[in-house]
């Protein structure tokens, strides 16, 4: 169905695709991660979907398929000293332009495609046509593909530091405001990796 979905949108538009999405915009610490994904049509990965909808072990499996799979992805990140500077809408769209330019630079001559970016606001300053698509990651393989790389990313990126900053358990929630990270932050207060702007109301 999101292969479908994707055939149908390629030929109406007469041009390929490349989706991207981000993770990581509303947790209370780390970067916010961003990814590109071109996929092969003619080598559909089954199981691809809307990476929320996955659990931890089979996105990580969907992601080792998509890097052997895809003609090119990249995965790009905004830090938290820019998040806490930019804000993190302009983080976001700083990490989606880079990962897309990352994939063009893998793709080369063959990088005219259509942007499909998850959401309803275009990437600004981007110079490519883009297709915004609210909910794309349950409706494009593409977008869907691109959720899932960035949400792997991002985990993986979280559970290396967590060995930095081990009594926050970032490796369990991923810098996300759950009820055992606000209240090691009110015990522990900050470290570096949180994001300023987003705890003012617990520290």
């Amino acid at each position: 169905m999101l292969y479908a979905f994707d055939r149908a949108l390629s030929r109406a538009e007469g041009v390929a695709l490349v989706g991207v999405d981000e993770a990581g915009r509303g947790p209370l610490a780390g970067p916010v991660v961003a990814a590109a994904v071109a996929l092969d049509n003619k080598r559909s990965i089954r199981g691809i979907n809307d990476s929320k909808k996955l659990s931890p072990r089979r996105r990580e499996e969907l992601f080792c398929l998509i890097s052997r799979r895809a003609l090119a992805f990249c995965a790009a990140s905004s830090s938290r000293a820019f998040v806490d500077r930019e804000g993190i809408l302009k983080a976001t769209f700083a990490a989606c332009r880079k990962a897309v330019r990352g994939l063009e630079k893998k793709l080369g001559r063959r990088a005219a495609r259509l942007i499909v970016f998850d959401g309803n606001l275009e990437i600004p300053r981007l110079g490519r046509n883009q297709k915004t698509l609210i909910g794309g990651d349950g409706k494009s393989a593409c977008v869907a593909a691109a959720s899932i790389v960035a949400k792997v990313t991002r985990d993986r990126i979280m559970r290396r530091l967590d060995a930095k900053y081990p009594e926050y358990g970032f490796a369990a929630h991923k810098g996300y405001g759950t009820r055992a990270h606000i209240a090691a932050i009110k015990k522990l207060g900050a470290c570096p990796l949180h994001r300023k702007s987003f705890i003012k109301n617990i520290v």
